[in-house]
């Protein structure tokens, strides 16, 4: 029998993806159970932002027969962003530099397609978000990650140095990072810009740095978020509201272009954005989202009783013996496994209804990740059953 061929780089994604994919499968195929505690992939477990639901509800109410007409772009949503920017990061960020797109994974497949020649290389830091090297591969590119300095999940300039070839197109730098939740400060990001500038003229192409930023706004402990573009201009910011919302569901993300990159470049690269989100399949994101925008942009996630749910789960993990840093930005904990085994320890934790993600699934070998999404009350009961699994692993 003739066996119908498939793209390579589609299987080589899903090849990537099967061990995380199975495992959601296998788990969201049983359920949960009423009474688990849910910390795996980041869904909100608390009804949503009122603000939220009653501004798609106003927007959503058609007023004309082109309600919900095409559209790539409602200039009040770019318009809305490109105020924030601008007044967040201190730079002027122009409206026609924002791309209003379908989340953060629309925004990071619309800057990739827009640049990528077939096979150029992509460099993305390892541990990090699972699907980086599937949305390369979508593009034509090659992914190539590259490790972070071990335990203390800091940049490493030398290691990106070392890892860009004449093939590289793009570097990728998650800032507060998933899973670690660190905060990159601006020496990093200054060396960083070092190396590309001089990558860039040494192989006689722009080098772009993808700021991937969707927890921009979710810093704990008072600190403040670091944007990359400040330090190099071929700099592209993805950002998501699926994070500072809680509503991952709802596909709302824009890309913008550092508004220190020569006119030229941003003119080229605005016209290449919007043109990749058609080939990405129609990637706006939808109308009644975009109309909503301006006042979304002004919502956010409670990240006062944020910090004090993550306060309290560091605190209660540490007194039963775990090892588990304190994150810089984001809602995910990253205690270290008790055994090498995290994949067993994730299981022995799931029977007492405890679900976390194994942190193997995402480069974190020897680890959990835990996703704070939850609510307190989870974080209360689990609390007894982390204590316990940790208790039955020393015996």
């Amino acid at each position: 029998m003739v066996i119908a061929p498939i793209s390579s780089r589609i299987r080589q994604s899903a090849d990537e993806k099967r061990a995380v994919v199975k495992f959601g499968q296998r788990i969201f195929s049983g359920g949960l159970g009423p009474d688990a505690c849910d910390f795996l992939f980041g869904n909100p477990q608390e009804m949503p932002l009122r603000g939220l639901v009653e501004a798609l509800i106003r927007h959503a109410e058609p007023r004309d027969t082109q309600w919900f007409a095409y559209k790539q772009y409602e200039p009040v949503a770019q318009e809305a962003v490109a105020r924030s920017l601008t007044r967040s990061r201190g730079r002027p960020y122009a409206a026609a530099d924002v791309a209003i797109t379908a989340g953060g994974f629309g925004a990071i497949a619309a800057a990739l397609l827009a640049v990528l020649e077939p096979e150029e290389e992509v460099l993305y830091p390892r541990p990090g978000w699972f699907n980086y090297g599937v949305l390369t591969r979508g593009a034509g590119g090659t992914p190539v990650p590259v490790d972070l300095v071990p335990d203390s999940f800091d940049l490493d300039p030398g290691a990106i140095a070392a890892a860009i070839s004449p093939r590289t197109r793009v570097v990728v730098v998650n800032t507060p990072h998933n899973p670690t939740g660190r905060i990159y400060p601006r020496r990093q990001l200054d060396a960083l810009a070092r190396v590309l500038a001089e990558a860039s003229a040494r192989h006689g192409k722009v080098i772009y740095l993808l700021a991937d930023e969707p927890y921009a706004r979710i810093v704990l402990d008072g600190r403040t978020h670091v944007g990359p573009a400040e330090s190099y201009p071929y700099t592209l910011i993805a950002y998501s509201y699926g994070k500072t919302l809680l509503a991952p569901g709802e596909r709302l993300g824009w890309l913008a272009l550092g508004p220190d990159m020569p006119e030229p470049d941003r003119v080229r690269l605005r016209e290449a954005v919007t043109t990749a989100q058609v080939a990405h399949g129609w990637g706006f994101a939808g109308r009644t989202l975009q109309r909503a925008l301006p006042e979304l942009e002004e919502l956010c996630i409670d990240i006062a009783a944020l910090q004090s749910r993550v306060r309290r789960m560091v605190e209660g993990l540490r007194a039963a013996g775990y090892e588990v840093p304190m994150p810089e930005g984001t809602f995910y904990l990253i205690p270290r496994s008790p055994v090498p085994d995290d994949r067993a320890f994730a299981a022995r934790l799931a029977e007492g209804g405890v679900w976390v993600l194994p942190g193997s699934l995402c480069d974190l070998p020897g680890r959990l990740r835990i996703s704070l999404t939850a609510n307190d009350a989870m974080v209360e009961r689990s609390l007894p059953v982390f204590a316990r699994a940790i208790r039955e692993a020393r015996r």
